[in-house]
């Protein structure tokens, strides 16, 4: 791991409607292919809860693995979005989304469901964010600029897997539509959670959160580590084995 010396700030990338220009600008990379790089970092035989937004799709890209998708209203091996004309309505995601059932797939309350999030049962949950600090803090349910607590109106369980999960990955847009920061020095928003992110996969990179600062493992095809800083407020550390991130096989 190494610090690369003096990365040159990119020209005009100082106020948020320049940020803005310059993140519409790069060769960004799907939602979908956002969910395939993060779906890599599941391991074999692991539980995985699975947020509202992007995490969503990862079910359709762990269909073939020995991987256990827990929805936290109350479903254990959910399968993929259910094909249009096959969805019954008795079953579906936190994201009151129409899902396909697996075999073995299993129905419990929601005591049961939070039981299972705040013991520790839990190894990787995959959420979106409004916010994350380079120490690893998250915001993602409330956003006071828009006078809206959380998607649904409420904080729902993404704090109880924020303590609860061995392991947290975040899948998100680098910045907002207008430019706004995501990836900051200190979140401005409430916080979910203190020091609970692990990994941060969005648009345009990779990064690991270490306890030397923000790691930046991967860009996406096209996009220089300069741009990723320019879109980034704490100053990255760079990976001695810095490379592309994958796209999927089509």
């Amino acid at each position: 791991m190494n610090r690369e010396p003096g990365i040159p700030p990119v020209p005009g990338a100082g106020a948020a409607g320049d940020r803005a220009r310059l993140f519409a600008r790069l060769p960004r990379l799907p939602r979908d292919d956002v969910a395939w790089r993060a779906a890599q970092e599941l391991e074999d035989w692991s539980y995985v809860n699975l947020g509202l937004g992007i995490p969503t799709v990862i079910a359709d890209y762990v269909r073939n693995r020995p991987v256990t998708i827990h929805t936290e209203n109350g479903m254990l091996k959910v399968g993929p979005w259910a094909q249009p004309g096959q969805e019954d309505w008795d079953l579906y995601n936190a994201g009151a989304e129409p899902v396909s059932e697996l075999p073995g797939s299993s129905y419990f309350d929601t005591v049961e469901s939070f039981a299972m999030m705040r013991g520790g049962h839990i190894d990787v949950a995959v959420m979106g964010a409004l916010q994350v600090s380079e120490r690893g803090d998250l915001a993602n349910w409330n956003n006071p600029e828009r006078g809206l607590p959380g998607t649904l109106g409420s904080i729902g369980g993404c704090m109880d897997l924020a303590a609860g999960a061995k392991r947290i990955i975040i899948t998100m847009e680098h910045v907002t539509r207008n430019g706004q920061l995501k990836i900051l020095k200190e979140c401005t928003f409430p916080l979910t959670g203190r020091h609970c992110v692990d990994l941060i996969v969005t648009d345009l990179a990779v990064i690991k959160v270490t306890p030397q600062g923000l790691l930046l493992k991967e860009v996406a095809p096209g996009v220089t580590p300069q741009a990723i800083q320019a879109l980034t407020e704490p100053t990255l550390l760079i990976d001695k084995d810095l490379r592309e991130m994958p796209r999927p096989r089509i």
